[in-house]
C-alpha cells in the first residue's frame, strides 16, 4: 500500500465538554419540562412559539405553497422508500419449530408502538430524511411516530421538509431541534407520551442526546461526521470518482472522504481533476477544509489489498468504480451501503433510490447495518410443551439447576416432573 494523501481517519470522539453539556441540559429538561424546551428553543433557534406542534390546518396550509414538481418529485423518492421498506418486512417470517418430541419453539416480529423522529435542518434542509426514519417505522406497523425538525432560525420552517414528514406517515409535527426536541420525545414532555425508539441524525450534540437517553428508550444508532470510501481500478473515470468525492465533503468539514486507487497514475488524476472542480464547487468552502483535513488517497497493491484497506476503515457509504464488480461485492465485509457501478452514486441513496441513509458512521459499520425496517420491529421467542415433553425436560433441568445451586429454580422443574408422571 501506498499513502498519496493522508488525512484523519474517521473515529467515534469522546468529547467531554459536549457530553457535560448535554447531561446538564437533560436534567433541566427532565425537571422543568415545557419551560426548559422554551428557554433552549429560544436561545440556539430564536424560536418559541406558543405551541412547537403544527396543527392539521397549518400543515394542509403548507401544502398549498409549494410546487407540484416538488410535491411529485419528494412522492417519487418516498414511493421507492416504502417499497423497499415492504419488500424487506416480506423476508421476516414468523417461526415454529418442533425441536424434539412435544417441545415447540417459535419466534415473532412484534413493532415498537412508538417512535420519535428527528429530521436535521441546521447548514442544510434535509427533508429527505424524513422518509428514512417514519416510513420503515411505518412499514414495520409502529402506531405512533412523533417527528421533530429544527425551525429556520427565528423564521418558522421549511415547507418541503413538513410535507415530506407528513406524506412519509408522521402523526404529529413538532418544530424544534436539538437536544431539546430528542427530550421532549424521549421523556414525554407537552402531552407526548415516552418513544420507544428515537430515530435520525442530527449533530454532535444531537448523537450525544442519544447516546445519553439509550437505555431510557432505544436508539437507531450513533452517527457521526458522513464517509464515503470510493475504490477505483484503471478503468474508471477520474473526473466522476472526483465529483463523488467532493459529493460528500460538502456535507460538514468534518467529512470523511477516502480513496483506494490502484495504480499510482489513477491517483494523481482524479486528484487533479478534484482539485480543478473544487475551485469552482460553490459550496467548495466547506468541501475545502473536508479535504483538506480529512481526505485521504491510497494505492493498493492488488484487489484484496483494496479490499482490506477499505473493510479497516468501514466508510458508512462505499462506492465501487471497477471492472471486478462481483469479486468486490463478495468480499467487501464493513460498509453501510455499498453503490455497484458508476451508474449510482451516494446522492442516490440519500435522496431517491430507496435504500436508508441513516447510516453507521466513525467504523461502526463493523458491527451493524443501517435504519431499516427491522429496526423497529422485536424479534421475540415463544414456547409451547407437551406434559411428556415437560415431564423429560424437567428432570434435565432439576439437575442442572442444583448443580447452579439454584435451587428454587430447581424446584419449579420437579414439580412439574412430579405432576406430568
Amino acid at each position: 500500500m501506498k499513502i498519496i494523501k493522508n488525512g484523519n481517519h474517521r473515529l467515534f470522539q469522546n468529547d467531554q465538554e459536549t457530553a457535560q453539556l448535554v447531561s446538564e441540559m437533560l436534567l433541566d429538561l427532565e425537571q422543568h419540562g415545557l419551560d426548559a424546551v422554551r428557554k433552549y428553543s429560544k436561545k440556539f433557534d430564536d424560536w418559541a412559539p406558543e405551541n412547537f406542534e403544527l396543527s392539521a390546518s397549518q400543515v394542509n396550509k403548507i401544502f398549498e405553497t409549494l410546487p407540484k414538481q416538488l410535491v411529485d418529485d419528494t412522492d417519487f423518492c418516498q414511493g421507492n422508500v416504502r417499497r423497499f421498506a415492504q419488500a424487506q418486512l416480506k423476508t421476516l417470517l414468523p417461526l415454529e419449530t418442533e425441536i424434539r418430541p412435544g417441545v415447540i419453539l417459535g419466534h415473532k416480529h412484534i413493532p415498537v408502538n412508538s417512535v420519535g423522529s428527528y429530521i436535521p435542518g441546521g447548514r442544510y434542509p434535509m427533508f429527505g430524511s424524513a422518509q428514512m426514519s417514519i416510513i420503515p417505522a411505518k412499514v414495520a406497523g409502529v402506531k405512533e411516530v412523533i417527528a421533530c425538525t429544527p425551525p429556520v432560525k427565528g423564521e418558522g420552517y421549511f415547507p418541503a421538509t413538513i410535507n415530506a414528514m407528513k406524506k412519509a406517515g408522521a402523526d404529529r409535527i413538532f418544530i424544534l431541534g436539538g437536544v431539546p426536541a430528542l427530550a421532549l420525545m424521549a421523556f414525554g414532555l407537552g402531552g407526548v407520551k415516552p418513544v420507544d425508539i428515537l430515530c435520525g441524525a442530527g449533530n454532535k450534540f444531537v448523537a450525544e442526546a442519544k447516546r445519553q437517553l439509550f437505555g431510557r428508550c432505544g436508539i437507531d444508532l450513533l452517527a457521526g461526521p458522513t464517509e464515503i470510501a470510493i475504490i477505483a481500478d484503471d478503468s474508471a473515470d477520474p473526473a466522476l470518482v472526483a465529483c463523488d468525492l467532493l459529493g460528500q465533503a460538502e456535507h460538514d468539514p468534518n467529512s470523511g472522504v477516502y480513496l483506494i486507487c490502484l495504480s499510482d497514475d489513477f491517483a494523481y488524476r482524479t486528484i487533479v481533476e478534484l482539485e480543478k472542480q473544487l475551485a469552482v464547487l460553490p459550496t467548495r468552502d466547506i468541501a475545502a477544509l473536508s479535504w483538506r483535513d480529512n481526505g485521504i488517497v491510497h494505492v493498493a497493491e492488488n484487489a484484496d489489498e483494496a479490499i482490506a484497506l477499505s473493510d479497516d476503515y468501514a466508510p458508512e457509504h462505499l462506492e465501487l468504480h471497477v471492472e471486478a464488480q462481483d469479486y468486490f461485492t463478495k468480499h467487501l465485509t464493513n460498509y453501510g451501503s455499498l453503490f455497484i457501478g458508476e451508474e449510482t452514486t451516494v446522492a442516490y441513496g440519500d435522496k431517491s433510490i430507496g435504500t436508508n441513509h441513516i447510516l453507521p458512521t466513525s467504523r461502526a459499520a463493523r458491527y451493524t447495518g443501517g435504519v431499516w425496517v427491522g429496526k423497529f420491529l422485536k424479534t421475540v421467542t415463544y414456547q409451547r410443551m407437551t406434559p411428556a415433553a415437560s415431564r423429560e425436560v424437567g428432570a434435565v433441568t432439576e439437575r442442572q439447576c442444583n448443580v447452579e445451586r439454584m435451587l428454587a429454580h430447581a424446584i419449579t422443574a420437579r414439580v412439574r416432573v412430579e405432576r406430568y408422571a
